[in-house]
Parts: structure tokens; C-alpha cells; sequence
């Protein structure tokens, strides 16, 4: 096969890029060379469960499939880049701070078996002696979307500058928003606010997934401190960071880990998700030549090894897997 031309420099187009030069085949990354996309602010929870409503089956396979991918995709990207990238397999606990907030948190256990207070104040000293009841999930992730983009650049071929048409020969579009300018495919920006607060390492054990008064939020820490509060979601294509956006953040962070009063607020930062109509994303053969990853919306992080596995499978063999079906590009048409 002669060269594939990868466009966009994100998780999705560099995870698709990677996978493609492991199977031998030149390929070349065309990216603007900004940290402008949506994995940049991204917590990097891999957590398929809430993430699909009633009717998206097909979508919530597909995140189940890409979860247990992830175990092999972070090892094999940490030897062959010799860096870390944050995976950690420790598990998240679901929290409520009321019985109603319990009523909508418990179809995310997935079948884990709930937690009166006191078992979870046992796993996560730091929460609220507040809180009315979780459960602990353990199949629940997390990864560093930094760190892993990092890693993916120093494994493939980067040429920067922006792309305004698609060039010839064999394209895979993974350019995120970018995709509704190059194919004309409806990809819209879903606005989300994430903060990152820095305290002393340790202060938080897992990741809290966690329902304050009807608002949800997540608490997402690092080895080093570090702890990702995130995210609202607006139907806004603006980067502005509003007082009210930041308090509802930190007034539900807080309400859960009263200790994270005492902590810096490090960033604000915004970026938008691309999604389509149906929030499910863009995987397939658009017209011969031009193959669409796309449109991820919330799920870029926990898609990409599942995602890059089968992208890179359909352009080097022609075939396409079975998990693709339900996502062909041209659905809106």
C-alpha cells in the first residue's frame, strides 16, 4: 500500500496513525500543531457506564469493547515510547450526597454492589460524612490524555499547518471539529469547562464520580497532586470561562472533598467536543479513498485504542469489522 495521509494531531488521529505504522504502512500526520482539541482539557476517566441512554446499544459495546482494550493499548504505547502515561487501574467510587442523587447514581454501578457511607469513607477518607450511599466500580479507569498524546507524537510522522481540502491518495479524517469543514459531515461543538486544582499527593485514592444536589461532576487525581474537576456541557462554540461555570464546578467539588477548599486552582480551561446529531460517533468509509473517525463527543479518550484498532484494520485490509456498522458516516445524509 502507498502512503495514508492521517488528518488531525489528536488522540483519535494520532491512535489511528500509530496502529497503521505498526502495521507497516507509511503514513503522515497533517496537524495545525495547537493544543486545541478536546482531549486537552480531558480528565481521561475510562468509564463506559452513563455514557449511552436507552438506544445506543451498538455505542455502549462499543465503549465496552474499547475499555477492555485499553490494558494493551497503554502497555504496548508505554514500552514502545519509554514514557508513562498516567494509567491507573485503582477504580472509581460512584457517590451521592442525597437519596435523590442516589436514585439517579445507581445506574452506574454497572452490578456493583452498593456502599453504605462508612465503607466508602473506608476507601476515600476525604469525602463528606454527608454523603448518602455509592458503590465502588473497579473495572473504572483513568489515563492521562496528555501524557498519551505525548507519547503518541514521538512515535509518528507530524507534519504541521492547518489542512483546508483533502489531499489525494488514501485520507483517514480524524480532525475533529475540523471534520464538518473538510467533508461537510454535521460535527458541532459541545462546550465543556474542566479545572485543575493541585493539593498534596494522595489526598484523593480514587476516582470520584459523584452527584451533588441533581449536578454531577467528577474528581479525577494524579500521582503528583494533581486533580481534574470537570466538566460542564454547554451547546456553545465560545472559549470564555464564566464565574457561574466555575462555581458550580467547585461548589459541587467541594460539597464532596471539603478538603479541596484548601487547594490551588491551577487551570481553567475550555475546549468544545465534537459531536453529531446522535452523539455517537463518525467510523467508516465516507467515499473510496476518504475513511471518517470522528465525532466522538464525550468519549475521545476511552474510544481511541477501539477506534484506532478498527480504523487501521478497515484502510490496510479494505475489510471492516462487524463494530462498525452502526456508525457509518454518511448516516445523516
Amino acid at each position: 500500500m502507498t502512503g495514508v495521509a492521517v488528518i488531525g494531531g489528536g488522540i483519535i488521529g494520532l491512535s489511528i496513525a500509530w496502529r497503521l505504522r505498526r502495521k507497516g504502512i507509511k503514513v503522515t500526520v497533517y496537524d495545525g500543531g495547537d493544543d486545541d482539541a478536546a482531549w486537552y482539557a480531558a480528565a481521561g476517566m475510562l468509564a463506559p457506564a452513563g455514557e449511552t441512554s436507552f438506544g445506543q446499544e451498538a455505542l455502549t459495546e462499543l465503549l465496552l469493547e474499547s475499555s477492555r482494550r485499553w490494558p494493551a493499548f497503554a502497555a504496548e504505547l508505554a514500552q514502545e515510547s519509554g514514557l508513562d502515561l498516567g494509567y491507573d487501574a485503582t477504580g472509581a467510587l460512584t457517590v451521592a450526597l442525597t437519596s435523590d442523587d442516589l436514585s439517579v447514581a445507581q445506574h452506574e454501578w454497572r452490578g456493583a454492589a452498593g456502599r453504605v457511607p462508612s465503607e466508602l469513607r473506608d476507601l476515600e477518607p476525604a469525602l463528606t460524612p454527608r454523603i448518602r450511599g455509592g458503590a465502588f466500580v473497579p473495572g473504572d479507569h483513568q489515563v492521562d490524555p496528555r501524557r498519551v498524546v505525548a507519547a503518541l507524537r514521538t512515535l509518528v510522522d507530524i507534519r504541521a499547518g492547518k489542512v483546508s481540502e483533502l489531499p489525494p491518495g488514501k485520507v483517514v479524517v480524524a480532525a475533529g471539529l475540523g471534520t464538518a469543514a473538510l467533508t461537510g459531515l454535521p460535527v458541532r461543538p459541545v462546550k465543556g469547562l474542566v479545572l485543575r486544582l493541585r493539593g498534596e499527593p494522595g489526598l484523593l485514592r480514587h476516582v470520584i464520580n459523584g452527584y451533588v444536589d441533581g449536578r454531577h461532576v467528577y474528581l479525577v487525581p494524579r500521582a503528583d497532586g494533581e486533580i481534574v474537576v470537570g466538566a460542564t456541557q454547554e451547546e456553545r462554540g465560545d472559549f470564555t470561562v464564566t464565574a457561574g461555570a466555575v462555581l458550580e464546578l467547585l461548589r459541587s467539588a467541594v460539597d464532596l472533598v471539603p478538603d479541596l477548599a484548601e487547594c490551588e486552582l491551577t487551570e481553567t480551561v475550555v475546549r468544545h467536543r465534537p459531536s453529531t446529531p446522535d452523539n455517537a460517533p463518525l467510523l467508516g468509509e465516507l467515499r473510496p479513498g476518504v475513511v471518517v473517525a470522528a465525532g466522538h463527543h464525550r468519549n475521545g479518550i476511552l474510544l481511541a485504542p477501539v477506534t484506532a484498532d478498527l480504523i487501521a484494520e478497515l484502510v490496510a485490509t479494505g475489510r471492516a469489522d462487524p463494530l462498525l456498522a452502526p456508525f457509518p458516516p454518511g448516516r445523516f445524509a
